[in-house]
């Protein structure tokens, strides 16, 4: 007589639950235990593969396109000031487990391309990248000090980054009412 379980995968979804089940061998079984409730629901999903990211209760995709100026936008980021810059972002990335696509340093004003973990909101990631560069930059280079009260404005433009458009979003959301 062959052993069939139930797997059922539990996923909270807007306060209601939803739960997935179907039979499964023992085996498959085991090797679903190893992995926590979230990811194997995402997996069952086919979410992950390399667009996704996971950790220890979520899998996503927040990429952010991060643009900031410095005080009253002098053109102020030239060599050698640009690749250092440069590389203090790396350094801050790395350090808080964030990953930088693309980065572009203008004379008076950076682009960003950087994914982050949730547990990290925008104004977070934005605060870490200005206040460690404001911090460094001001320490190595005299003229930044003397040409400006603080390094960066206050302002900042954040911009989200994704594989799927607004429309679509829309239309899946619209898509709910009649289920």
């Amino acid at each position: 007589m062959k052993v069939v379980l139930i797997v059922a995968a539990v996923l909270l979804v807007g306060g209601g639950i939803v739960v997935l089940g179907r039979p499964e061998s023992p085996e498959v079984v085991q090797a679903r235990i190893k992995f926590c409730a979230l990811p194997a629901v995402a997996r069952e999903l086919g979410l992950l593969d390399s667009r996704y990211a996971k950790n220890a209760g979520a899998v996503f995709s927040l990429k952010y396109h991060l643009v900031w100026c410095p005080k009253y936008r002098r053109p102020v980021l030239t060599s050698p000031v640009d690749k250092r810059l440069k590389a203090i972002l790396g350094e801050v990335a790395r350090e808080h487990g964030m990953t930088i696509h693309a980065a572009e340093v203008m004379p008076d004003h950076v682009h960003l391309f950087v994914e982050a973990d949730p547990t990290l909101c925008v104004a977070e990631i934005v605060n870490r990248f200005k206040g460690r560069t404001s911090r460094l930059l001001r320490q190595e280079f005299r003229h930044l000090r003397t040409r400006l009260p603080t390094l960066w404005s206050r302002s900042y433009f954040a911009g989200t980054v994704g594989a799927v458009s607004e429309a679509t979003v829309r239309r899946y959301i619209e898509a709910q009412k009649g289920r």
